[in-house]
C-alpha cells in the first residue's frame, strides 16, 4: 500500500518582543491566563492590526534558507471558521489562490540523501490555546486562555513527498537545526513547535493529525494511523476525510471533525492591511545578515577541523551543542578528541537534560577535561567517571580529580606490586595467557579495575607482558 504523507509545521518566533499585529508581548508563557490580550488581538470592531516588520524578516529569512522563491509581493487574508480558540472567528494569515501572496514557495530540503518539496512557508498568527482538563478525549469541560492568540507564526507546508514515519522524523529535526541557528524558533519551549500531519492512501481520502504537540510524537501518531488505515483496508471499511487528534497517553489517534475543504474557509484579502512590497534591496540586505546554516556547518567542521561526517552531523543536529562545541575548541584545540567525547558519553547526558545548557558543565571543563587525559594525568576510565561527577556538581575535572585522588598510576614500580598481586590471584588466567595472548586483556581489566581506572594501561600491557614471557621460560 502506497502512503503519501505531508507536513504542516508550526513555528513561533520566540525570540520577538511582540505579536504579529499588535504589541501585546509575544511571550504569553507563564502569564495569568487572559491577561496578555488587547482590543487588537482580540479583533474587537474598529482595531486595526499593524505588521511587525521583524516578523516579516524572519519568514523571509527562513524561505532563503529553504531555498524558496520570494515574491515581490505579500498580501495577507482572513480565513474564517469559528472555534473557540480564535476570538475574532477569522485568522489573518496568506492565501496563495489569485496570486502567490505567502513568504515563500517552491522551496527544498535535503536530508540523508533525500529531497522534500516545500509548497509554501506562510506567515500568521496564531491562535489561543484551548487548555483540557484531563486530556481531550475524557476532559468534562475546556478552558481557553487568549494569551497567545496573534503570537507571530511561520507555518512551512510540504509537499506529500514522505511515505515513511522515520524520514519524517529526520526531516523534522533538519528543520529544527535551521530554525535554532537562524535564531528565530527556541524550539524546546513547549508548544513553539507544532505538526499537523496529511496522510493518505493512494487514491484514498485523506485525514489530518492536528497540533501534534513534540516532534519525537509525530513519528509515533504516524506509525498508528497507518496501521489503522491498513486495518480499515483490509476490513473493506472506507476510510474517512477527517480531522484527528493525537491522544499521547493512550497512543492513539481520535476523532475530532470532518475535515474541511478549502472553501469552507472563505478566504477573502485582509482589508485593513495593506500588501508589502519586498524589493530586492531588502532580500539582499538579509541575504548578508543570514548566519551560518547546518549544512555549511558541517561541511566546515569536516573541512577545518578534520572530523568525520557521522560526528560533525550528530554536532550541528543541536546549535547549542555546536556553540558549546566551538566555545570548548577556543580553550583546548583537539577537535577530534573533544568532537569524540560530545557524541559519546556526554551525549547521553544531553538527551537526558533536554539540551546541553541545561547541564551544569561549561566549555572549560570539556576542554580541561580532554587536557589531562591527553596529557596522560587521567585515564580515559577516570575521565567517565569524573564526567559523571561535573555533569552533576559543575566542578572542575581537576579538582574533581584531586578529591577522588584519580591521577593516573605511572609509577612502574607501584604497578609491578599490583601485576605481581593479580597474577597470584588469577592463576588460571595467568595459565591461559601463557596458551592464548588474549587472555592478557583479562589481565589488563583486572589491574585496571583494582585501581579503580587509575592504571597507565600502556604500561599495565608492557609489564604483564614481560612478566608472562619470564614465565614461560
Amino acid at each position: 500500500m502506497k502512503i503519501n504523507i505531508g507536513l504542516e509545521i508550526h513555528c513561533q518566533m520566540t525570540g520577538l518582543k511582540s505579536k504579529l499585529f499588535c504589541s501585546c508581548e509575544a511571550d504569553y508563557r507563564g502569564k495569568q491566563p487572559n491577561g496578555n490580550i488587547c482590543p487588537i488581538c482580540l479583533g474587537l470592531p474598529g482595531t486595526l492590526p499593524l505588521l511587525n516588520k521583524k516578523a516579516l524578516e524572519n519568514a523571509l529569512m527562513l524561505s532563503l534558507a529553504l531555498n524558496c522563491k520570494i515574491p515581490d509581493v505579500v498580501s495577507f487574508y482572513r480565513k474564517n471558521y469559528f472555534y473557540p480558540d480564535l476570538p475574532k472567528n477569522f485568522q489573518i494569515t496568506q492565501y496563495n489562490s489569485y496570486q502567490i501572496s505567502s513568504i515563500g514557495s517552491g522551496g527544498t530540503v535535503e536530508f540523508d540523501h533525500k529531497k522534500v518539496r516545500i509548497r509554501r512557508i506562510q506567515l500568521e498568527e496564531d491562535p489561543g490555546r484551548l487548555v483540557y482538563e484531563s486530556g481531550i478525549a475524557t476532559s468534562n469541560y475546556t478552558l481557553v486562555d487568549y494569551n497567545r492568540a496573534g503570537v507571530a507564526l511561520m507555518e512551512i507546508v510540504t509537499e506529500p513527498d514522505f511515505d515513511d514515519p522515520k524520514d519524517v522524523k529526520l526531516f523534522l529535526n533538519k528543520l529544527v537545526s535551521v530554525l535554532e541557528h537562524l535564531g528565530t524558533c527556541d524550539t524546546k519551549l513547549d508548544g513553539a513547535v507544532r505538526c499537523d500531519v496529511n496522510i493518505s492512501q493512494e487514491n484514498k481520502k485523506k485525514v489530518e493529525i492536528k497540533n501534534v504537540g513534540s516532534f519525537k510524537e509525530v513519528e509515533k501518531a504516524l506509525v498508528f494511523e497507518i496501521s489503522r488505515q491498513k486495518s480499515f483496508g483490509i476490513k473493506g471499511i472506507e476510510v474517512k476525510s477527517e480531522t484527528r487528534h493525537w491522544d499521547d497517553i493512550r497512543r492513539i489517534t481520535i476523532q475530532s471533525r470532518t475535515k474541511e475543504e478549502e472553501q469552507d474557509y472563505r478566504y477573502f484579502p485582509e482589508p485593513d492591511i495593506p500588501a508589502a512590497y519586498l524589493g530586492n534591496e531588502l532580500i539582499n540586505s538579509l541575504t548578508k545578515q543570514m548566519p551560518e546554516l547546518p549544512d555549511a556547518r558541517k561541511s566546515r567542521f569536516v573541512e577545518n577541523f578534520g572530523l568525520s561526517e557521522q560526528n560533525a552531523q550528530i554536532l550541528i543536529d543541536e546549535k547549542d551543542t555546536a556553540d558549546f562545541f566551538e566555545e570548548s575548541l577556543k580553550l583546548y584545540d583537539d577537535a577530534k578528541e573533544i568532537s569524540n567525547w560530545f557524541v559519546t558519553d556526554l551525549k547521553v547526558f544531553i538527551n537526558e537534560a533536554n539540551g546541553i545548557r541545561s547541564l551544569k558543565i561549561k566549555p572549560s571543563h570539556i576542554a580541561e577535561l580532554v587536557k589531562l587525559v591527553n596529557q596522560s594525568t587521567i585515564s580515559r576510565n577516570t575521565a567517565k567517571q569524573i564526567l559523571q561527577q561535573i555533569v552533576k556538581s559543575g566542578e572542575m575535572p581537576s579538582v574533581v580529580m584531586n578529591n577522588l585522588k584519580a591521577t593516573k598510576i605511572s609509577n612502574e614500580e607501584a604497578l609491578i606490586q599490583i601485576v605481581d598481586d593479580v597474577f597470584a590471584k588469577e592463576t588460571i588466567a595467568v595459565r591461559d595467557a601463557l596458551k592464548n595472548e588474549k587472555a592478557i586483556n583479562f589481565l589488563l581489566g583486572k589491574v585496571i579495575q583494582s585501581t579503580r581506572g587509575r592504571a597507565d594501561p600502556k604500561l599495565t600491557t608492557e609489564l604483564i607482558r614481560k612478566k608472562i614471557a619470564s614465565i614461560s621460560t
